[in-house]
């Protein structure tokens, strides 16, 4: 993809999430929703969301949670999460952003999460090193992405894909990075992964794997 815009995360790259979040207006996905809640249990303190879009996430944050900064680039996806923030039961701030510099001071957060994020930045490993800055020190991070598959044969397919209509139509997206590689790279220790395959559509297979899991700083 091109690496011409300095953005790492802006309008252009939440055309996927926009997509996303479209499709599951038209049916909701209840693997989706149990995703987010395995991603988000157990988070407690100041929280920042890159990505955050309609804001469907807001709901499946435990109480513990004191505060969240949710970053999004794109004003209709503001626009849709502000209901959904007020809704909440502790205080949701959502601001413009991206991920090259992400609008918060260094050590701020107990923890930070991306879900579909890390799939279509530019550079990953800068996005990575801009999360590590804002949290504090042995910070958590929480991340679902899609990410290649562990079959040569089906990694074949994502990339063709990839080069024939995905990447260029949804917003820089690649189904074939090795997202772990890059968090691991990134100073991240992992402390739980688990792998998954979402087939709820033909479209969507190419980027059916995913990795959900915690790592810190």
């Amino acid at each position: 993809m091109s690496t011409g815009d300095s953005t790492l995360y802006g309008p252009e790259q939440s055309r996927f999430a926009r997509y996303l979040e479209r499709r599951e207006q038209r049916r909701p996905d209840l693997l989706a929703q149990e995703i987010r809640r395995r991603v988000l249990a157990g988070v407690t303190g100041e929280v920042i969301e890159v990505g955050s879009g309609d804001g469907r996430s807001f709901e499946h944050y435990p109480p513990e949670v004191s505060r969240l900064v949710a970053v999004e680039p794109d004003p209709a996806a503001r626009a849709t999460a502000t209901p959904r923030a007020e809704a909440a039961s502790f205080s949701i701030e959502i601001v413009d952003g991206d991920a090259a510099a992400l609008p918060a001071d260094a050590s701020a957060f107990d923890a930070a999460v991306v879900m579909g994020l890390l799939c279509s930045v530019p550079d990953p490993g800068a996005a990575l090193a801009e999360l590590r800055r804002v949290l504090k020190p042995r910070g958590e991070l929480r991340f679902w992405e899609h990410v290649r598959s562990g079959s040569v044969v089906f990694r074949g397919v994502q990339r063709t894909v990839d080069r024939l209509f995905w990447t260029k139509s949804l917003g820089g997206c690649e189904t074939t990075r090795d997202t772990l590689a890059a968090i691991r790279a990134a100073g991240f220790e992992t402390e739980w992964v688990v792998r998954g395959f979402h087939s709820s559509s033909l479209l969507t297979i190419t980027s059916a794997p995913y990795v959900l899991g915690a790592a810190r700083g």
